[in-house]
């Protein structure tokens, strides 16, 4: 068990334990917790969610944003 509790803090590895009737368990790192509550709690379009988001990003728990390409079509409008 220390092995995997060690993954955890020095990886940033999630540890799944199953538990009998199709339960489990999940273990995270405190830091991971902290920034999975900030985003949570924090309006969707405020700084703080922004940087709770990119810090989620950067632990690999959400998936980047797409980058989106230039397209001339909508700059065309403003002529």
């Amino acid at each position: 068990m220390k092995k995997y509790l060690n993954q955890v803090n020095d990886d940033d590895e999630v540890v799944y334990v199953a538990r009998a009737n199709s339960r489990s368990v999940a273990v995270i790192s405190q830091e991971k917790l902290y920034w999975m509550e900030k985003a949570l709690q924090d309006k969707e379009h405020s700084l703080d969610y922004a940087i709770a988001r990119g810090q989620l990003v950067k632990r690999n728990v959400l998936p980047d944003d797409q980058i989106v390409e230039s397209n001339d079509d909508y700059w065309e409008q403003f002529k």
